[in-house]
């Protein structure tokens, strides 16, 4: 009963953010201060979606087709547009299946996978001066020193890098503007230590996990065994995520919900993050 209450808090700050969101005049890109909804706060997780939007440099780019904009006729205001985009690419998921044969698609990811207590691991202060940095056990082991506790069972962890704030600087952000398969060689960006993603999975209980880059594995990874550790336990990642410097290291949920693409390997995130008060 607690979890389905829970969800409905969730549900009804998300829509009531929302609806908050839609009577402003103008809107960022990306907030840079959480929503308030009633006693909650809302911290948008997700960039938006545009040619900006930065892709793997193998995948093809997003593209938005205006089909109508503009009066009709009859004399209503009606618009519309086509969009085409790689499923990985901007703010979004890696299903399990991504990286792990018979594991889950995207619609077949449980909802609790998603939704949930979550936790903040900053490791800015040494990624931002070092655009190839693993993410390590022992940054997990001083997080839990620090709170005096060990990462909560059945949390959403999120990696903080501080690279979200070069997007979509492509040259910052990716280490390459260059697109196509040799540019793949050029990638520098900082991301999980496998030895870290293995610790996670033999040593704690965690849903889901996010990172502030372009990939759970790092630039010049070769061989992408975090995504193979965690995918091969149905443990789905966020990649591209922003706004993780608002976040405090703990004591706020997260609702990160894809696209349901039936048989996907990945989908446009929406991500959002709620601040207890």
């Amino acid at each position: 009963m607690t979890k389905k209450v829970t969800f409905l808090a969730l549900a009804t700050a998300v829509c009531f953010a929302g609806c908050q969101e839609q009577n402003k005049e103008t809107e960022a890109d990306n907030a840079t201060e959480p929503v308030r909804a009633g006693n909650t706060q809302i911290v948008d997780l997700t960039h938006s979606f545009s040619e900006e939007t930065v892709y793997w440099v193998t995948a093809k780019e997003f593209e938005l087709e205006v089909v109508a904009k503009g009066q009709t006729d009859n004399g209503y205001y009606y618009s519309a547009n086509n969009f085409a985009t790689a499923e990985h690419g901007g703010t979004h998921i890696d299903a399990p299946i991504h990286f792990a044969e018979g594991r889950h698609t995207v619609e077949e990811i449980p909802l609790e996978k998603l939704i949930g207590e979550a936790i903040k691991v900053d490791v800015s202060k040494n990624a931002l001066n070092n655009p190839d940095y693993l993410v390590s056990v022992e940054d997990f082991l001083e997080w839990e020193k620090k709170e005096g506790k060990q990462i909560p069972d059945g949390s959403i962890v999120l990696l903080h890098t501080g690279f979200a704030s070069y997007y979509p600087d492509k040259v910052r952000y990716m280490g390459t503007s260059l697109r196509g398969f040799e540019a793949v060689k050029l990638l520098h960006f900082p991301g999980l230590d496998p030895e870290a993603a293995t610790w996670l999975v033999k040593n704690r209980n965690i849903k889901s996990i996010g990172i502030d880059t372009p990939s759970i594995d790092y630039g010049q990874s070769k061989d992408f065994q975090s995504h193979v550790i965690l995918l091969s336990e149905n443990i789905p990642a966020f990649e591209n995520l922003t706004n993780l410097d608002q976040l405090p290291s703990k004591g706020f949920e997260v609702v990160a919900l894809p696209m349901k693409i039936k048989e996907g390997t990945g989908a446009p995130l929406r991500a959002v993050a709620i601040l207890k008060n």
